[in-house]
């Protein structure tokens, strides 16, 4: 077990860093833990590319991506989790982004980010910028699998989130994606949280959304502390590597710009 907690590292782009102290105690011991600093808007799609940019010499075979607003119960089985993907040869595994929580009813053939394990080693020496926003759409029929299970809406033709083009693009490589089973979380008579299984039937994490409001929004900040009360934390905070592009807020704004010059001109 020590010979891979050497090789694996989680990473949380983070837009609230005060829920992200609290929350991160909770996280896998013994393992490395970087951040990027989401507060200047970069998430999503540019976080996935920016990873692979400043953690590419940091010789990480596996990376757990988490939010911030991921508070786990069973951190230590994410190592049995990535023993199962090694054995059965699965690049990549999280949740569904359509059809497995009840306010995700968008594609179910990619992952939401929120909570993953990157086979990081292998995915590192595919990885191509431009092949993977290629990769924004879908064929029909093509990615056409077993969903009788799910219990939630979804749309299998669905291109709302800008970073399904990186899970599309890793199953189009011919790389296996481990869908997680989730259940909803019963909250003073609203549905917002969810759980989070391992294939054995083990509980790894609850994933309270709404990281932006914590703090900000009384009922969130409530809620997501009602979560917290119920698990014993770690006596020792981490003590993250952070990374921050100081220039992407400032790029963001000058693609916007010229986005809107050339919808004007054409």
């Amino acid at each position: 077990m020590e010979s891979l907690k050497n090789k694996v590292a989680i990473l949380t782009t983070v837009a609230n860093f005060e829920l992200y102290e609290k929350t991160s105690s909770l996280f896998p011991e013994g393992i490395r833990s970087f951040v990027i600093d989401g507060r200047n808007g970069m998430h999503a799609l540019h976080s996935i590319f920016y990873m692979f940019k400043k953690l590419k010499k940091e010789k990480i075979d596996w990376l757990i991506m988490v939010d911030e607003d991921v508070i786990f119960k069973n951190s230590q089985a994410v190592f049995e989790l990535i023993e199962f993907m090694k054995r059965n040869e699965y690049s990549v595994s999280g949740v569904r982004d359509g059809g497995a929580i009840k306010h995700r009813n968008n594609n179910p053939y990619a992952l939401n980010t929120f909570f993953s394990i990157l086979n990081f080693k292998k995915v590192s020496k595919l990885f191509n910028t431009n092949e993977i926003i290629g990769n924004q759409y879908i064929n029909k029929g093509e990615f056409e699998e077993d969903l009788s299970q799910l219990v939630y809406g979804f749309d299998k033709r669905s291109l709302y989130e800008p970073y399904y083009c990186f899970y599309f693009w890793l199953r189009r490589k011919g790389e296996k994606i481990l869908f997680l089973n989730s259940k909803m979380i019963e909250e003073e008579n609203e549905q917002i949280s969810n759980e989070v299984f391992a294939p054995n039937g083990t509980s790894l994490l609850i994933h309270t959304w709404y990281a932006r409001s914590y703090g900000k929004n009384e009922k969130h900040t409530a809620r997501i502390d009602k979560v917290l009360k119920q698990i014993s934390f770690a006596s020792n905070p981490r003590k993250p590597i952070i990374f921050k592009d100081p220039m992407f807020y400032i790029k963001m704004q000058i693609f916007k710009t010229v986005k809107k010059i050339k919808m004007k001109l054409s």
